[in-house]
Parts: C-alpha cells; sequence; structure tokens
C-alpha cells in the first residue's frame, strides 16, 4: 500500500472486498453509489481511482463488474502467509515462501501462519501427506500439544510435544513409526487447524 486510505477510502474497500469473498466478484459502480449514497457515478470512480493508484485494486474498464484485489490487498485481509513445508516422516527444514493462502475469517490472526505437511507419521490424528496445517506462533507448549519443533540442526518437524528429562520426544501420530528423541529442539508453534488438501 502506497499511502493511508481516507475513511471513505476503506468503506468503499472494504465493500469490494466482503463482495469478492463473499460471492466471487465484485461491485458495480452503481451498486458502490447506492451503497454510500454517492449521487454521482464520478464520485464513485474516485474513489476507485484511489484505491487503484494505491495499488489495492486493479479495473477493467471495459467490464461492469471487473474490480479485482491486488497481491498487495490480499495481505491486508484475511491471508496467512505459507511459510514452507513442513516434515511429518523424517525431519526437514520449513522453508520461507512468499505465497499467501486465503482461508477467510475461519482461521486468520495476525500470529499465525500455514505449513504443509509432507510425509505420513501423523495419519493417526488424521493428517495426511499434502494437508495444511494452521500453527499458532509461541515458543512454548503443553506436554503433548501437537508443534512444529525445531531441533539445534535447523531441522522442523511436526509432532506430538513431550518433554522427558534430558529428552524431548517427538511423537509421531503413526504407529508405524518410532518417536524421534532429542536433547535440545524449540518450539516454533502449536497446531490450532487443519485443511484437508484432498477436500
Amino acid at each position: 500500500m502506497s499511502s493511508q486510505l481516507t475513511d471513505r477510502q476503506q468503506n468503499v474497500y472494504d465493500m469490494i472486498r466482503g463482495l469478492i469473498v463473499k460471492r466471487g466478484y465484485g461491485p458495480t459502480v452503481r451498486e458502490i453509489g447506492e451503497h454510500f449514497g454517492i449521487k454521482s457515478p464520478n464520485g464513485v470512480m474516485c474513489h476507485l481511482r484511489a484505491l487503484e493508484r494505491k495499488g489495492l485494486i486493479t479495473r477493467s474498464p471495459n467490464k461492469s463488474r471487473a474490480i479485482e484485489l491486488t497481491h498487495a490487498a490480499d495481505r491486508n485481509g484475511h491471508s496467512l502467509p505459507m511459510a514452507g513445508v513442513v516434515a511429518a516422516g523424517p525431519t526437514t527444514l520449513a522453508l520461507e515462501q512468499n505465497e499467501l493462502m486465503d482461508f477467510s475469517e475461519m482461521l486468520f490472526k495476525d500470529d499465525r501462519f500455514i505449513l504443509q505437511v509432507s510425509g505420513d507419521s501423523m495419519i493417526d490424528a488424521h493428517i495426511t501427506d499434502g494437508d495444511y496445517v494452521v500453527i499458532q506462533k509461541q515458543d512454548h507448549a503443553e506436554v503433548g500439544q501437537m508443534v512444529v519443533a525445531q531441533t539445534d540442526e535447523g531441522e522442523a518437524t511436526l509432532k506430538f510435544w513431550y518433554p522427558e528429562g534430558e529428552y524431548i520426544r517427538l511423537q509421531p501420530a503413526n504407529s508405524t513409526m518410532e518417536p524421534i528423541f532429542v536433547r535440545n529442539a524449540h518450539v516454533i508453534g502449536v497446531a490450532v487447524g487443519v485443511v484437508r488438501s484432498g477436500i
């Protein structure tokens, strides 16, 4: 976003985004005018041009409903950062990515992010290869919580968290797999939701 929005520009933007999320396409100039009591189409166009200049929307002049949100606009909505892939088998490093995944208001909070699961070590917890887990950022966990844990070597994995004496047991949810025992690991976040990739 290149600059702050006025109250009216914010309201117009919120209406546009809400309709696109709800019904899949944006409002017409007439709908915006009627909603806000703006009698002149030029008055509506003034707000749309401002939103376009500030990088929040794009418009196709030859289509009545061709108002679309830009990638920058998604960062102000209900999108979560796609942080990478986390192992549910052998541990691998979770790499930062710039892609955004939009799950709207259901799971959105500023301190959450999404990881895609790779592997089948959590299948007994109904999390399979390719599913997405929503992670609450925090550096601690209760015993038995499902966490993304990172070892001193920088490897990250999705497991149940069991500190046990001098070791930490990272427990898979797969009866055919053995737990991972490490001396040191820290919690990156706690799993708070799952989105099945096959649905």
